[in-house]
């Protein structure tokens, strides 16, 4: 796997497409909906931002839609209801500039062709990391990311480094390995939740807001207890039984790690202490949307159907164009001996959400 590399959501508007099975991510905005406004109102200063007469909103890894043009929506309603209730301000609401931004291999021509036609604000695409610097300083009034921010820039490279104790053999994720992965893998997330926030300490204006909206794993829980986790561990484990099989190498596994890490609410605070320039206004759990009333059948369709809008560019560039359908048959089968019963004893269901809002300081 490459230094830099970016995973991103299947393009286009197809039935394996992000944009037609990002169901789930949506609810997690829905759950968030009302935190979201209320922060706006309670913490907001829109005084103290000198009364801008274009107001700039960054959505962070955006992907193609169209939950993104539904973050935006939320943000902009709270803010212009921010103008209107105060008395010298309400007839200065300013204009919207939106930034959608995500990596260069974004489908940025399907986002942008489903933009809502009645849209509140001028549109850009801001092609690149978040954990690279993105926009000129002081030029953001309020930055928003949902479900992204658990993606690490890179793989550790110590776990694909057969010479390194963290050398992460038959797997691909850190949530059911050993010590020193677990380590790697957390002082990546480090590294890089520096960069995030210093880049935006330098791109939002004092007093702008951020919004984070993200799965966490609980303070004090094993990476192996958080239901996250254990997807990915499964999806490892399909590979892994692939692999038994002939089908493809078992070495072509020990050199495919997921990039990502869900961190503890403690660990996003070490972050934000350690960055010194933003307060944490509000840090809360949010329960995570429990599934339709399908049944588990249905369940088991829905995390197939994201897992390949997820990973159907991904899978097949590293372990072959026919793995597809078999692997995805494996996945369905662990969902249903596994996952299922896994989350039926949890006591509180499936782990809830985070949503973390930050101000810039003066």
């Amino acid at each position: 796997m490459g230094l830099s590399e970016a995973f991103p959501m299947k393009g286009g508007d197809g039935p394996h497409s992000y944009a037609k099975n990002s169901t789930l991510q949506r609810n997690y905005l829905e759950v968030a909906k009302e935190v979201m406004k209320e922060a706006i109102a309670e913490k907001l200063d829109i005084g103290a931002l000198n009364s801008p007469k274009t107001f700039c909103i960054a959505d962070l890894g955006c992907s193609v839609g169209p939950n993104t043009f539904a973050a935006v929506e939320i943000i902009i309603e709270g803010v212009k209801t921010k103008y209107d209730q105060s008395q010298s301000l309400s007839s200065q609401i300013p204009q919207f500039q939106v930034f959608f931004n995500d990596h260069v291999s974004n489908d940025f021509n399907m986002l942008f062709t489903s933009l809502p036609q009645d849209k509140q604000y001028y549109a850009a695409g801001v092609p690149g990391s978040f954990y690279e610097r993105l926009f000129p300083e002081a030029s953001l009034h309020f930055v928003h990311s949902c479900s992204s921010l658990h993606w690490l820039s890179r793989v550790p490279e110590e776990v694909t480094n057969k010479n390194s104790p963290a050398w992460n053999k038959g797997r691909i994720h850190y949530g059911n390995s050993g010590d020193e992965v677990i380590r790697a893998y957390k002082a990546q997330r480090e590294r890089d939740m520096d960069k995030f926030l210093q880049f935006r300490a330098q791109e939002v204006v004092h007093g702008g807001l951020m919004l984070v909206n993200c799965t966490f794993n609980h303070n004090g829980t094993h990476p192996s207890q958080c239901t996250c986790n254990l997807i990915l561990d499964l999806l490892g484990s399909c590979l892994m039984d692939l692999a038994r099989k002939g089908r493809i190498s078992e070495e072509k596994v020990d050199s495919f790690n997921l990039p990502m890490y869900f961190m503890t609410p403690q660990e996003m605070e070490a972050a934000v202490e350690r960055n010194g320039c933003f307060s944490i206004e509000r840090m809360e759990t949010l329960p995570s949307p429990r599934p339709g009333n399908g049944g588990n059948e249905s369940l088991v369709h829905q995390m197939a159907a994201r897992v390949r809008a997820g990973m159907e560019d991904v899978i097949p560039q590293h372990f072959g164009e026919d793995i597809m359908d078999e692997f995805l048959d494996l996945y369905r089968q662990k969902i249903r001996e596994i996952f299922i019963p896994f989350v039926a004893k949890l006591a509180g269901g499936i782990e809830e959400r985070l949503l973390l809002v930050l101000k810039r300081k003066y």
